[in-house]
């Protein structure tokens, strides 16, 4: 975003720093020479508009290219960026490609009521009658990838197995998507099973207004007992920026007339449903708190009241790893009974196991099924998941540390020489701050801090930029922008992936003063 004037105040500067003439000691001199060469390298570049526009989108690759074989050199800056969208359009098509997009849930149910029913005292007489059985009772697989046959149509490919109390089945559905505009697409969807038989379904969704959309799902399933159709609409509305009021109607088999309220923002989602049909009408009301923190942790609580009885739900759910997320909910209703449900999520596979606990209201249930999951959570938190996550990003540092060493060794040459060269202009500085009891640097650091007591055993990592920092003082000021400060001259990274800071002790009008400063957060002391 440098304006041309500021770019030829910054090569002037610096070329004063680093010309050859000013040193005459021999090394000085060959290690100024090779530094006023990048510097004139970098303004060449920065001063054309049309190189510069390369070197903003494609780097120094992009300048290395003979012939120009990226875009034709003649080109304006604007010409030459509509065509790296046209090329990352391009390309974003050749990903789309690829891509099959596998979605997939596993749940397994378990039922361990035997740990809390057991009220019979026939179970003394039966034999191994001290230990509770626990029993899978249930099991759902499905899974759905995604074939992109051009732009605008895909192919979807879809199945699933489900059983129960040893009966089960299955079935597998194909559908083609295309997108008719940019308003709207349409959906045929072919499915067969073992204990259903064809199913032919058509899918429309539309874009009524930019604030309004409808969802139209019909659909014939053919059986032993003739053709039953099916047919759900669902009309939906922004009510404000962050709300939507949804409305369902479904005619078939389990006939329903819905309407719901979801606000999401980015602390909190609410959902408020109200749902009149046949077997079940029901109201509910939920609600999930997100805290800001670096595990997404959310914290939820819902009540669902009907003609089936009343649940509770309340739970839990963090961020584990980078593609992982854990998540329990207890649920508590009547006549249902207690049941706790896992649920983890990792990338786009979603694994579910509801525990069935007891089909009475037992306070021990309700206790176990909110205590037990936490402990066990901060145990392997504590013992497996935190150390593995630290083991994690350890390799991950030392392989960017191993593939970046030569590049690091260069840069803190370069640093190191700049710092020899700026001797003299510093001294100068200094003088000149010392007469007007302006910005004098007494020290200043840059890299790793450790402050805090929970962090004592890592290893401080910093290097010592007092001289490049005061070199940098103008007018007794200094301004750094909202940049990494491993590019400014005389300073390097001294610790490749981890977090680094600024810390600086100044004098300014005889006065000491501190200040700590992020890798990428602007500077400007003194302080106002």
């Amino acid at each position: 975003q440098a304006s041309q004037e500021e770019l030829k105040a910054a090569y002037r500067r610096l070329c004063m720093l680093y010309h050859p003439d000013k040193h005459r000691d021999p090394e000085l001199k060959t290690q100024a020479e090779k530094l006023f060469n990048l510097v004139h390298q970098a303004y060449e570049v920065l001063s054309d508009p049309q190189t510069r526009a390369i070197y903003d989108i494609y780097g120094r690759r992009g300048l290395e290219m003979e012939g120009w074989e990226v875009v034709e050199r003649k080109r304006t800056p604007a010409e030459i960026r509509e065509e790296f969208e046209r090329l990352q359009r391009e390309r974003e098509e050749r990903r789309l490609q690829q891509r099959t997009n596998p979605k997939g849930t596993i749940s397994v149910g378990i039922d361990a009521t035997d740990l809390f029913d057991r009220y019979d005292e026939e179970y003394e007489d039966v034999p191994g009658s001290g230990f509770p059985q626990i029993e899978i009772n249930k099991m759902h697989i499905s899974q759905s990838i995604e074939a992109p046959l051009t732009a605008t149509d895909t192919a979807i490919l879809s199945g699933n197995l489900s059983t129960q109390n040893g009966n089960g089945g299955g079935s597998i559905n194909v559908a083609l998507r295309r997108v008719t505009s940019a308003k709207g697409w349409g959906e045929l969807e072919f499915g067969a099973g073992d204990l259903q038989g064809p199913l032919f379904g058509l899918k429309i969704f539309r874009n009524l207004t930019p604030r309004c959309f409808i969802t139209t799902n019909c659909a014939l399933q053919f059986s032993s007992r003739g053709v039953r159709p099916g047919l759900t609409t669902v009309l939906a509305r922004n009510l404000d920026k962050n709300t939507m009021g949804y409305l369902q109607w479904r005619w078939g088999i389990q006939s329903a007339m819905n309407t719901s309220i979801v606000r999401d923002t980015k602390s909190s989602h609410f959902t408020l449903a109200l749902q009149l049909g046949i077997p079940h009408s029901f109201v509910m009301v939920s609600y999930q708190h997100k805290f800001q923190d670096e595990d997404q942790t959310r914290v939820k609580g819902s009540l669902k009241a009907g003609f089936f009885g009343t649940i509770v739900e309340y739970g839990a759910e963090r961020k584990i790893s980078r593609h992982s997320v854990l998540g329990a909910t207890v649920s508590v209703g009547v006549p249902q009974g207690v049941s706790l449900k896992i649920k983890l999520n990792r990338a786009s596979q979603t694994y579910f196991f509801p525990v069935h606990l007891t089909d009475q209201l037992l306070p021990s249930a309700v206790f176990y099924a909110t205590v037990g999951p936490l402990v066990v959570y901060f145990a392997m938190h504590r013992l497996i998941i935190k150390p593995y996550l630290r083991a994690q990003k350890e390799r991950e540092l030392e392989k960017q540390r191993e593939s970046t060493a030569s590049d690091i060794l260069q840069k803190k040459q370069e640093a190191e020489a700049a710092v020899r060269l700026m001797q003299e202009s510093v001294r100068r500085i200094i003088e000149a701050e010392e007469a007007r009891m302006g910005l004098i640097v007494v020290n200043a650091w840059y890299g790793k801090f450790v402050n805090d007591n929970s962090r004592r055993n890592e290893k401080v990592k910093v290097i010592d930029v007092t001289v490049p920092l005061q070199c940098l003082v103008k007018d007794s000021k200094l301004i750094l922008t909202e940049a990494s400060k491993a590019g400014l001259p005389g300073f390097y990274d001294p610790c490749v992936g981890e977090e680094k800071s600024l810390k600086v002790l100044y004098q300014f009008r005889g006065v000491l003063h501190q200040v700590m400063s992020a890798d990428n957060e602007a500077l400007r002391i003194p302080k106002q």
